[in-house]
């Protein structure tokens, strides 16, 4: 029969792999290593324990018998030579599985007890080592924020106090018009309000460029980049029949954790890299948890806390090739909405608590570059470029909190602006502006962007998505059907958060007094891709339960997942899902009916 000693130090060897195995590959959570460190502690506390009574036991027996430990001396090993083969062999695999360290086993128990040092030793290595050696105060460098067809915004980051301004100087590409007079340096400003109220951050600005345009920019401290506007409104790329946007959300550094590898590495960067050359991408979408400031443990509330986790993505080695890749021959903005890991998970207390820390660092470092606000002292956005008109939401400053219901609108006497709501009266009906809005002429989709997903599919945690507000988001999805079936425009809804792949078709009603407000083919569709660089678990989440969120495509496993959206001259939305640097499913999505006769009347 087993022993009490043996059994709490099975357990805690057992809990120190099982744990340490899910932290380290499957889901780095914040309860995991205040656990796996308890269970090493008693592990290792046991262990000392058992030898240490082992060496004094040992002693007392060879001080009684003198010629037995003159025996030992020169045969060493004497359980070995009682034990036979067999039972040997499965006294040494148990001791390797269970971790439970044996006298007659010196090299299984020695083994055994290395793994389990092995294990929690990394557990604190992912938890710890990022915030012990990576602070990222000295951290400078310059990204592309949003480009436009005339305009484009620039962040730079320099900390140096022998550098107390920096001025930003932009030029067409050499090879642009080689024989134009203006193609020399044009100064744009010099900034000195570099200080710790902003983390040393400055945002440029350069207006009045031409569309379709190279150019490059170069500032006073050492940085130097190209980048390339967009078409005008309505308009395409001049060397492409499309345009191309990607989109993905939710990135922590050196996960699957592999040991030596660096700190700050992110290994969906590096399959994103690979792919950028044959994409011809205009810009990322990125939707939200950029930081995880809770993953795998929160180490503060404060704002520093939060601008060091944004300061060591931009400082990961493997940053430059997401942002200025050498394989392009331009930059790649990216283009920013948070979610609720850069705040704290499953966000839903407005502008209160960390808030004011966690919306510091996302204003300086990805707001401040981001395209133009729908009106002032707001967090959404919107711009139109080429073919499309985008929409930023933002799902977690305004919401209502969480109230146990699915935030149907049952009671019609009560006030909009009291009814339950992901988006805030005010968002809400600058939305609903936006959707009705004619756009300039070529302008054929409306892009709406939210950090969470707008199916109700996702049976866990649904009551933090679209799934907890269902009452506005049908009368969001009536001003869809409506805007496509009165204007012609395509809707898709771009998500992401649930660390998986869906694609879901949202048909407009085809039973009861609705069912001939919309013809078939103004149904919207959202495509909810993610993560780009972390954990996905082997356990399904998502079903379709009615026909009103139709599944299209389920993908849930991959460690890194983005999407290309490209709009063609047609007018078709083909939309390619990448998984861990492959192709893995493609779809098209059709303009509604009365868009394509518009689009040809124009043309």
């Amino acid at each position: 029969m087993i022993s009490a000693y043996d059994a709490l130090v099975g357990f805690s060897s057992l809990g120190i792999r099982i744990l340490g195995y899910v932290f380290l590959r499957w889901i780095p959570g914040h309860p995991f290593p205040p656990l796996i460190i308890a269970l090493f502690a008693t592990y290792a506390g046991l262990t000392l324990g058992g030898i240490s009574q082992s060496v004094v036991k040992s002693r007392q027996r060879h001080a009684r018998d003198p010629g037995s430990a003159r025996e030992n001396a020169v045969r060493p090993g004497p359980l070995r030579s009682t034990t036979s083969k067999d039972g040997g062999s499965s006294r040494i695999l148990r001791t390797m599985l269970s971790g439970i360290p044996h006298s007659s086993c010196r090299a299984a128990s020695t083994i055994t007890i290395l793994v389990n040092i092995l294990i929690s030793v990394m557990v604190v290595d992912l938890t710890w080592s990022p915030t012990w050696f990576y602070p990222s105060h000295d951290l400078a460098f310059a990204r592309l924020g949003f480009v436009s067809h005339d305009s484009v915004k620039i962040l730079v980051r320099e900390p140096q106090s022998a550098v107390p301004s920096v001025a930003m100087s932009y030029r067409l590409l050499p090879d642009v018009l080689p024989d134009d007079p203006s193609r020399g340096w044009t100064l744009v400003e010099t900034t000195t309000s570099l200080n710790v109220a902003n983390d040393f951050t400055a945002a440029f600005t350069i207006n009045s460029l031409l569309p379709d345009t190279s150019y490059q920019y170069n500032t006073t401290n050492q940085f130097s980049g190209t980048f390339k506007t967009g078409p005008a409104p309505g308009q395409y790329p001049s060397n492409s029949d499309s345009f191309t946007f990607l989109h993905s959300s939710c990135i922590v550094p050196n996960f699957p954790y592999v040991p030596f590898r660096h700190h700050l590495s992110f290994p969906g960067f590096a399959y994103l890299s690979e792919l950028l050359p044959s994409l011809n991408a205009k810009f990322m979408l990125f939707l939200g948890d950029f930081i995880y400031v809770d993953v795998p443990r929160r180490f503060g509330n404060d704002r520093e806390t939060y601008r060091r986790e944004y300061r060591q993505v931009y400082a990961s080695p493997d940053w430059p090739s997401v942002s200025s890749p050498s394989t392009l021959n331009t930059s790649l903005p990216w283009i920013h909405v948070y979610d609720d890991h850069e705040i704290a998970n499953d966000w839903d207390k407005n502008e209160t608590g960390v808030y004011p820390s966690a919306a510091d660092p996302f204003t300086h470092y990805q707001a401040s570059v981001n395209p133009p606000v729908v009106r002032p002292n707001v967090s959404y956005f919107s711009f139109t470029q080429g073919p499309a008109s985008f929409f930023l939401m933002d799902t977690r400053r305004y919401r209502t909190p969480f109230d146990g219901t699915d935030g149907k609108w049952t009671n019609e006497s009560l006030p909009l602006d009291e009814r339950k709501s992901m988006l805030g009266p005010q968002q809400r009906d600058d939305f609903l502006v936006w959707l009705s809005r004619k756009e300039p002429a070529g302008v054929k989709w409306k892009i709406v962007v939210s950090s969470i997903p707008f199916t109700k599919n996702w049976r866990f945690g649904s009551e933090d998505t679209w799934a907890g507000y269902l009452g506005e988001r049908q009368v969001l999805l009536q001003s869809m059907w409506t805007s496509s079936r009165d204007n012609g425009y395509g809707v898709i809804v771009l998500s992401g958060d649930r660390h998986e792949f869906a694609a879901t078709k949202f048909p407009p009603p085809r039973t009861g007094e609705d069912q001939d407000m919309w013809p078939e083919d103004v149904a919207v569709h959202e495509f909810s891709a993610s993560p780009l660089s972390m954990f996905y678990l082997p356990v399904r989440t998502y079903r379709q339960e009615d026909d009103e969120d139709v599944m299209l495509k389920y993908l849930p496993d991959g460690n890194s997942k983005f999407g290309a959206v490209s709009i063609g001259r047609d007018g078709g939305v083909d939309y390619k899902l990448y998984i861990d640097g492959k192709q893995a499913w493609e779809y098209r999505v059709e303009l509604p009916k009365r868009g394509a006769e518009r689009s040809w009347k124009f043309w």
